[in-house]
């Protein structure tokens, strides 16, 4: 009997104090709650902006439903957009593990995509089984070491990480726009200068019986190595020690240089292969159609899943289908086509200001759920 007590009365210390179940899903379901709550407030100002315009909310919202996910063809489309945009979280969520707030993702991936085209045309007489790889680990590194310099910048220097990554995401655009127009540029593209067009058996194609690339793969795989990499290392468990107190990481004894550059470098790293299947598997050649926002989207992406990678990915799905709808909302609401990227406006001003209400509910204070003593 005592033994069966003793049991009972452990079973409801778990249950009920701070340190059990309940209290472990009230700290877990804060980590859901606010970001739905601050997308959902992002959605009603927006339906306030299209009552503004004359629009009606719900037809809008229809056809973004209708254009990303109504079909088997829509939802193609979609996660089409979701491969790069995974890959673009993952370069702003990886540093941020660590407290850094890096958002020059779109460089990262614009330098990833020129790597890869002025590369391919020295290894086209190379078999695909060998110069494929050697053109995606040359992307992922030219742009792994191009965002990693952010970091040298924050930890050795003190500079700004935020402002030196969005100055070096224009550098590496005007960089891509200068090769490609000058030394790089194929004579045969008058119209759009891009680099000489990848051999056919360079290529990177569809997932069969998808028309969907495999970046797609390469995206969802990314962001489950990187979970795993978080929460069942001890890297991930000393990264995450260096973001919560990076002086009582540095106390500790933490290589907190090996950690701040090794996570900044692999986040920009994945957004280096978004570039490198945008070349490989969409556009042929690098040109100016690298620069088309993912970067600034996976911010968004990234914020809206509070950094956690696998939250990455049902919310890249969400916000690849409102990227996906615009051009069915543009025709039959004549509406212009940077409608969604006022959309994705409201939304991360909302996150912001969501990110102030952490702490502030009671029923989701673990305390809240212990056992009265």
């Amino acid at each position: 009997m005592a033994a069966t007590d003793r049991a009972t009365g452990w079973w409801k210390e778990s249950r009920f104090s701070p340190d059990g179940w309940l209290a472990a899903l009230a700290r877990r379901s804060e980590a859901i709650a606010i970001p739905v709550g601050a997308l959902l407030a992002g959605l009603a100002a927006f339906s306030l902006f299209l009552f503004a315009l004359g629009k009606a909310p719900a037809e809008f919202y229809a056809l973004v439903y209708k254009a990303a996910f109504g079909t088997w063809f829509s939802w193609q489309n979609t996660l089409s957009r979701t491969a790069p945009l995974l890959l673009a979280a993952l370069c702003v969520a990886l540093p941020a593990r660590l407290g850094l707030v890096v958002i020059g993702g779109e460089g990262a991936i614009v330098l990833g995509g020129l790597t890869c085209g002025a590369l391919a045309g020295g290894l086209s007489g190379f078999h695909s089984t060998v110069a494929i790889p050697v053109l995606t680990v040359a992307g992922a590194a030219a742009a792994g070491i191009w965002v990693g310099a952010v970091a040298a910048l924050r930890h050795y220097r003190g500079v700004n990480e935020t402002i030196a990554s969005l100055l070096t995401a224009y550098i590496a655009i005007a960089l891509m726009n200068h090769l490609v127009e000058g030394p790089l540029r194929d004579p045969a593209s008058l119209n759009k200068p891009s680099t000489a067009p990848l051999a056919a058996h360079l290529r990177i194609g569809d997932i069969p019986g998808w028309d969907v690339h495999w970046g797609l793969i390469v995206g969802v795989l990314g962001c489950l190595l990187s979970w795993v990499l978080i929460e069942r290392t001890t890297w991930g468990f000393a990264a995450r020690i260096v973001g919560g107190n990076p002086r009582a990481a540095q106390i500790q004894g933490l290589p907190l240089a090996r950690l701040i550059l090794g996570f900044t470098a692999l986040g920009g790293a994945f957004a280096g292969l978004a570039g490198v299947f945008e070349v490989a598997a969409v556009h042929g050649s690098a040109n100016a159609s690298l620069a088309a926002g993912y970067g600034y989207t996976g911010i968004l992406i990234a914020f809206l899943a509070r950094h956690n990678p696998l939250a990455i990915i049902p919310v890249t799905i969400l916000l690849a289908g409102f990227e996906a709808s615009s051009g069915l909302v543009q025709r039959r609401m004549d509406l212009p086509d940077a409608t969604v990227l006022v959309l994705q406006g409201f939304t991360f001003v909302a996150i912001l200001v969501s990110e102030s209400l952490y702490g502030r509910f009671r029923m989701f204070a673990p305390e809240r759920w212990s056992l009265p003593r």
